[in-house]
C-alpha cells in the first residue's frame, strides 16, 4: 500500500529535482536530456492509477499537510515544462525532432479539446500560455484550417514558438504574440478559448474574459484535480451569472482534464 511517508518522499524528490533543473537552464541543450527524464517520470506518476487511489484516501489533514509542498510541486513542474518546451524548440533547430513522452501525450489531448464544440475552417481560436513550442495552435491549424493566435508573457518563448511555426507551420494561419487578452483585438473576435493547464491566474483572467468576448464563444480551460493537481492549477468556481460549465471532459490517462466554459 502507498502510504503518505511513501508519496511525500517521492514529491519532495521531484520538487528538489525540478529546482535545480530550472536553475540550470542556460539556453543550451546541455541539460535538456536531464529535465526530459524527469518529466516523463512525472507525467507518469500522476496518471498512475494506484497513486490516485493512495491520493484519494488521504485524510483532509494530511492533504493539509501536503498542501505547501503541493503548491511549490505545481509552480516548479510548471517552469520545467516552459524550459522543455525551449529545449523542443532549440533541438527543432538543430534538427533534431524526437517527440517526449510528455508531449505525445498532451497532443493526444488535444483531439478531444473542445468536445462537441468542434473548431471549422471558419472559427477563430485563442490559445492562452502558447508556449515555446506552440503545438495546440500547429495541430488546430493543420487539422481544420481555422485562424490560431497564440498569446504568452515570456519574450523568449515568443521568439522560440515564431521560429517552430516557420518551420513547421509554413502556409498555416498562425501567429504568436507577447500581449495580453485585454489588449488584443482578436479577443473580441474568437470563437474559442484554450487555457494552458500551467496558466496560474487563468480563473481570473477566465472573468476578465466575459466582457471581452463575444456570447457565442466557448473556453476550454485546462486544469488539473485531485494528484493531477501536482501538476496543473486546478478548478475553481466561476460567477455563475457569468460563466457555465457546458461539458467535463475527464482524461484518466490524459495528465490533464477538460472544463468547457459558456456565457451564463
Amino acid at each position: 500500500m502507498i502510504t503518505l511517508i511513501h508519496l511525500e518522499m517521492r514529491l519532495r524528490v521531484f520538487a528538489e529535482q525540478f529546482g535545480k533543473l530550472a536553475a540550470r537552464y542556460d539556453q543550451t541543450l546541455e541539460h535538456s536530456a536531464e529535465l526530459e527524464a524527469v518529466i516523463n517520470e512525472y507525467s507518469r506518476f500522476v496518471t498512475d492509477p494506484d497513486h490516485k487511489i493512495a491520493w484519494g484516501l488521504l485524510r483532509q489533514d494530511e492533504l493539509q499537510e501536503l498542501d505547501p509542498l503541493v503548491q511549490a510541486l505545481r509552480q516548479k513542474s510548471a517552469q520545467c515544462v516552459a524550459i522543455m518546451e525551449k529545449y523542443r524548440a532549440l533541438k527543432l533547430q538543430a534538427g533534431e525532432v524526437q517527440i517526449a513522452d510528455y508531449f505525445k501525450n498532451i497532443e493526444e489531448c488535444i483531439d478531444k479539446e473542445f468536445g462537441s464544440f468542434q473548431v471549422t475552417p471558419e472559427s477563430k481560436v485563442l490559445l492562452v500560455g502558447s508556449g515555446s513550442f506552440p503545438m495546440t495552435p500547429l495541430l488546430i491549424a493543420k487539422r481544420t484550417g481555422a485562424e490560431v493566435v497564440g498569446i504568452d508573457i515570456d519574450a523568449e518563448a515568443i521568439t522560440l514558438g515564431r521560429k517552430v511555426v516557420e518551420k513547421l507551420g509554413a502556409g498555416l494561419n498562425i501567429r504568436l504574440e507577447q500581449q495580453l487578452l485585454e489588449d488584443l483585438a482578436y479577443t473580441r473576435q474568437t470563437t474559442h478559448i484554450i487555457f494552458s493547464s500551467t496558466v496560474a491566474n487563468k480563473y481570473d483572467l477566465l472573468d476578465q474574459l466575459y466582457a471581452l468576448t463575444n456570447e457565442q464563444v466557448v473556453v476550454a480551460m485546462r486544469y488539473g484535480n485531485g494528484l493531477k493537481s501536482l501538476f496543473n492549477y486546478p478548478m475553481k468556481e466561476t460567477d455563475g451569472n457569468k460563466w457555465r460549465v457546458a461539458d467535463n471532459i475527464l482524461r484518466p490517462h490524459d495528465v490533464f482534464d477538460i472544463a468547457l466554459y459558456q456565457k451564463a
